[in-house]
């Protein structure tokens, strides 16, 4: 059996990183996934692996970018197998340009629109159906970055900021309802996109651990998983200063963070 209490999930970035552990995790006889993604090879892998743990699942290879096929996918599936969990966890990054040039409007949009908007996109289609059933969980993944912004990736401070604050109210729309939202603020957890981040990395954490701590928060219905607690706590710290100190203390840690070369 899985150890995650969910019988019927959609995860979006399902192919790689968190997205695949949390695939992984929940994996497990008579649970059936939805995983959604670009890669239509790493999501065939992750698939494979999670059918090795006795899961049924089915993969939609496209982006959440792509909203028309995106609802379809998800409304298609919970007509067959009414959701219980559904995390829109897809992402990307962007950062500055070469030579520290200024981050471009196109990386930013990018950003925005998979980030911000597919995450909204993702979880539009199951409200209604989850609000009917009386139950149900949505998941948003955000980042610590919407508690503590990052100077060289603004956009995408800004797209988990949004991210963060649309999870906070859509729980408060959905809660007299009995379906809970979560919002998940991962530090970093190692992935293709942390690898680009060429700064120090605090507590870094492997996917397949991050996973197992927001399955076990998510089926105790924590509204905010933000992790590790000692970067939490230091944020919350800094929020504290005025904003020209924490200026100056971020200012003296090295960041560098690789262009996104996938654009």
């Amino acid at each position: 059996m899985s150890a995650s209490p969910f019988r019927s999930v959609v995860i979006t970035g399902g192919g790689r990183g968190i997205g695949a552990a949390l695939a992984r995790a929940c994996a497990g006889p008579d649970v059936s996934l939805l995983l959604i993604g670009r890669d239509a090879a790493r999501l065939g892998e992750v698939a494979e692996d999670c059918r090795a743990r006795g899961a049924e699942v089915e993969v939609a290879a496209l982006s959440v970018t792509e909203h028309p096929a995106l609802a379809a996918a998800i409304t298609a599936f919970d007509a067959r197998r009414p959701v219980d969990l559904v995390i829109a966890n897809a992402g990307v990054s962007g950062g500055l340009g070469d030579g520290r040039a200024a981050e471009s409007f196109e990386s930013a949009q990018r950003q925005l629109r998979v980030n911000l908007e597919g995450a909204v996109a993702t979880v539009a289609p199951l409200v209604e159906p989850m609000r009917a059933r009386g139950h149900g969980r949505i998941a948003l993944m955000s980042s610590l970055a919407a508690l503590q912004p990052v100077g060289d990736t603004a956009a995408y401070s800004a797209s988990k900021a949004g991210v963060l604050v649309y999870g906070e109210a859509l729980a408060d729309f959905l809660a007299p309802s009995g379906v809970g939202v979560s919002v998940i603020c991962p530090g970093f957890v190692t992935s293709d996109m942390s690898a680009r981040y060429l700064g120090p990395k605090p507590f870094e954490m492997s996917a397949d651990a991050a996973a197992a701590l927001i399955l076990k928060r998510l089926a105790r219905g924590c509204e905010r998983i933000a992790f590790p607690w000692p970067l939490v706590a230091l944020i919350r710290l800094s929020r504290l200063l005025p904003r020209r100190v924490s200026r100056y203390v971020l200012s003296r840690v090295p960041v560098e963070i690789a262009p996104d070369r996938a654009m």
